[in-house]
């Protein structure tokens, strides 16, 4: 009976483990519609919070009524609604404690505010893989093609770096995030169950993924979900 090994992979993927930071590093991205510079709690927490929180909000020729926070943005996130910037605060200050992670300030091109958060995390340069990951927006980036350009920019930069594999993974209930990982083109892996207890609740952990073969044809429909 045979026991089959993979292959070897070649030196200069291999040196890549060792070559990328355990913190992803610093940087900004730019597209047409968003910019993503790393979070700034003095700078960006205030703005963020105002956005989020229920209230009414206006932000260039859209206007959101008052709204349920929770249900719009909050709900599927670890923690949140939160009824302080303080609050919010606290909570984003542990991502940036975070030791494999690089949290990013999602803003408007044309308004120059922001309008939500992504992050870098679950960074393993050893295995070449990461994650995106506590993805949030206000009611005001939704359905503006934010969310989709900040991904195309987040997974460039990663399969540019050398990373082999991009994970999302999202609450095996919120529809919205997982209808969105595979419009964007990432693959479907299964769900975790009992993965976390989130708010007091068990939390089933639904898994995707992108590999760096996969994000050539994915690149052309992530390009093709932005408006004109």
């Amino acid at each position: 009976m045979e026991f089959p090994v993979a292959p070897k992979l070649p030196d200069d993927v291999l040196a890549k483990q060792t070559a990328l930071p355990r913190r992803p590093a610093p940087v900004t991205l730019t597209g047409r519609r968003v910019r993503l510079v790393p979070l700034d709690l003095d700078r960006d927490v205030e703005p963020l919070f105002r956005i989020t929180n229920g209230s009414p909000i206006t932000l260039g020729d859209r206007t959101v009524e008052a709204y349920d926070a929770d249900e719009r943005v909050w709900r599927y996130m670890p923690a949140g609604p939160f009824a302080t910037a303080d609050e919010l605060a606290a909570y984003l200050r542990g991502q940036l404690d975070a030791p494999d992670a690089l949290p990013m300030c999602v803003y408007e091109v044309t308004t120059d505010q922001p309008i939500g958060a992504a992050t870098f995390m679950s960074n393993w340069p050893q295995h070449l893989k990461i994650e995106l990951g506590n993805i949030w927006y206000s009611p005001l980036a939704q359905r503006t093609g934010a969310n989709a350009e900040t991904t195309l920019l987040m997974l460039d930069h990663a399969f540019a770096l050398g990373y082999r594999r991009v994970e999302w993974k999202c609450d095996a209930l919120n529809e919205r995030s997982r209808r969105s990982a595979l419009r964007m083109g990432f693959q479907f892996e299964g769900i975790q169950e009992c993965h976390y207890i989130v708010k007091g609740r068990s939390r089933d952990t639904a898994w995707f993924r992108l590999l760096d073969r996969e994000w050539p044809e994915a690149r052309l429909r992530l390009q093709a979900l932005l408006p004109d």
